[in-house]
Parts: C-alpha cells; sequence; structure tokens
C-alpha cells in the first residue's frame, strides 16, 4: 500500500527547502503569465511546484494533481485512483515582499471533491511548523495533537477576516456587527496557514466570504481543522462539499467551537446580508 502521508511530507521537505532561499528576493517576485487558477504565476510559485512534481516522481507515485499554477496534470499508470490537490504556494504576495508568513499546502482524496479528502498537510514555509492530518486519527502541529481554542465569547476572541481588495464594502457591510462585537481583528495573508490556527487553538474563527478564495488554497486547512474538531462551513451553514478544480471558488466561515460558530452566524443573519 502506498504510503500518501509519507510522501506529502517529502513532498513539503522537497517544496521547503526550495523556496526558501527564494523568500523576499527580486527573483521571487518574476512573472511568468496566468495560472491555472487566475493569478499571475510568478518564479517562487513554480518553483514550489516542480519541487512537488519532482518528489512525487521519485516516489512513483501514481495520481492526478490539481494545482493553482498548473491546473490538472496526470502523473503514473493509475492516476484517477488518487487526487492530490495543492497551492504550492499560499502566500505568494507576503513571499516576494519578504512578510515572514507563507504556507505549502497539499491535500490527498480519493474522488476530486473536498469531503473526500483523507490526508492532509499544511507547512510554515519559515518555521519549523507542520500540520498534518488523516481520516479519523486527529491533527497535529508536528507531533503534538492539536485542538481548537473554548472561547465561547466574542468579546474575548481573536478572529481573522480576509478582506482582501475583493468586493471589501460588500464584506464589511456583511460582516459589521461581527467586528464592532470582536475583540481582535486579524489576517496575515496566507489563508491555509490561518485556518490551521484556528485548528491548534492560535486563533478563535477565520472568515472569508468574498467568493474569491480557491479551494486549492485550502483543501488540506479544511481537512485538518474538522479532524482538529472545528467547524468549518458555507456562511449560510451549509456542508462544504465542492469539486476540488484550480479555479473552484468558496466562502466559509471556520471557527474553533459551537458558541463561537453559532454568534458569528447570528451576527450575519442579522444584517440581512448574509451571502
Amino acid at each position: 500500500m502506498v504510503d500518501w502521508f509519507s510522501i506529502i511530507k517529502a513532498c513539503s521537505e522537497n517544496m521547503k527547502k526550495q523556496v526558501q532561499p527564494l523568500f523576499g528576493s527580486t527573483e521571487a517576485k518574476i512573472g511568468f503569465g496566468i495560472g491555472a487558477g487566475g493569478d499571475v504565476k510568478k518564479q517562487i510559485d513554480l518553483v514550489a511546484e516542480k519541487a512537488l512534481f519532482q518528489t512525487l516522481k521519485e516516489h512513483r507515485a501514481s495520481c492526478t494533481v490539481i494545482s493553482e499554477e498548473s491546473g490538472v496534470k496526470k502523473i503514473g499508470a493509475h492516476p484517477s485512483q488518487l487526487y492530490v490537490t495543492t497551492d504550492p504556494l499560499d502566500g505568494s504576495t507576503n513571499a516576494v515582499r519578504g512578510l515572514p508568513f507563507m504556507a505549502i499546502s497539499i491535500a490527498v482524496s480519493k474522488n476530486p471533491t473536498l469531503a473526500t479528502v483523507e490526508t492532509a498537510l499544511v507547512t510554515d514555509v519559515l518555521r519549523d511548523i507542520t500540520y498534518t492530518a488523516e481520516k479519523g486519527e486527529g491533527a497535529f502541529r508536528n507531533e503534538t495533537r492539536i485542538k481548537p481554542s473554548e472561547t465561547a465569547i466574542l468579546n474575548d476572541a481573536v478572529i481573522g477576516v480576509d478582506l482582501s481588495n475583493f468586493k471589501a464594502r460588500a464584506v464589511v457591510n456583511q460582516l459589521i456587527k461581527i467586528f464592532e462585537k470582536t475583540g481582535h481583528l486579524r489576517h496575515l495573508g496566507a489563508n491555509a496557514l490561518e485556518i490551521c490556527y484556528v485548528a491548534d487553538g492560535t486563533t478563535d474563527a477565520f472568515i472569508d466570504i468574498r467568493g474569491k478564495l480557491r479551494v486549492t488554497d485550502m483543501a488540506a486547512a479544511h481537512f485538518i481543522l474538522i479532524e482538529a474538531g472545528g467547524i468549518i462551513t458555507t456562511p449560510k451553514g451549509a456542508e462544504l462539499n465542492v469539486p476540488l478544480t484550480a479555479t473552484q471558488r468558496v466562502s466559509f466561515v471556520a471557527t474553533a467551537n459551537k458558541p463561537i460558530y453559532d454568534a458569528i452566524l447570528k451576527l450575519m443573519k442579522a444584517t440581512g446580508n448574509n451571502p
């Protein structure tokens, strides 16, 4: 049986090794056209993706890779048996600007759907931190099992919100009551890591209702948060089960626990603009 957990960890180590020297460099920001996900492909993104494919081939892996950069690529003799969904470098803008918050995201699933992910990894590229999860086994930060926070009051909570230059006015209108009730708001620029911060109790929630984020960015972190015991749904409370494609976009509310989740959805509903 193929040990996909070990394979994606090996991929991550090689990707991290190749990316770190480019952090904050002039070379990192060189553009190479538009990627499958719709953004400009930067040198640092392509280096990360190249290292991923190199490692998969070294392990003679057979799978279909769904990547933000290259789209769909089939590898090996039986590529339809397993799917590897990846954002080779989440937080590319941070990376080229020298802001130390970026991640490698890899999810493995039986089918090209978010609900069938069964192994996942998110690696902090600049720190010795990797979040992992396997189906039914819980979630881990390096070798330590993680669980979300028990903070139950919004005024005490640290909540991440992505407002990045897309429908900002509409997003603010939908979340204004949450902003008024929350004690501490953050956005760090790599959504995969920010969801993992909810999973390990560093923060209490993360909200992205722009409809802009690609599923490739958050497929791994989505699974890690669920395995850790957190909650992540659509803004209306439905299950997030979308196709795994390079162009699929998502909106979501990710929380540490039910009281915070209920409070956020109630306030969003109260605005009358819940997307």
